[in-house]
């Protein structure tokens, strides 16, 4: 797994390449940890992304909820197929929203940010 991360407008745009499953969420979690100095508003970029198992989804769940906690929110834009396939069966769309394209998402974050 790869991560990349740039804030735009006070929103943090994270892209994940590759997996993440069990073996790579610690990475994640610890990344993750870091941006949050610089914002409570994300997007995750999954576009690609490759595979998501139950971990790595329980893991963006926990991201969701305790963003909550801080009075923030997260986001998900362009899963592909597999990634999508998983939050579509466990309905995670129910807490998380989602979006066909990143300027879409971005905008949804900044006004997010406004509530």
């Amino acid at each position: 797994m790869k991560v990349e991360y740039h804030l735009e407008d006070n929103v943090g745009i994270v892209k994940i390449i590759g997996d993440l499953d069990a073996y790579s969420i610690r990475e994640l979690q610890k990344k993750f940890n870091s941006y949050l100095k610089d914002t409570v508003y994300f997007v995750l970029d999954l576009s690609e992304l490759d595979f998501l198992d139950s971990t790595g989804l329980g893991t963006i769940i926990n991201f969701v909820k305790y963003l909550a906690e801080l009075e923030g929110a997260l986001c998900i834009v362009n899963p592909k197929p597999k990634p999508r396939m998983v939050f579509e069966i466990t309905q995670a769309y129910k807490i998380i929203d989602f979006y066909d394209d990143l300027e879409s998402a971005k905008t949804a974050m900044k006004t997010a940010q406004e509530s």
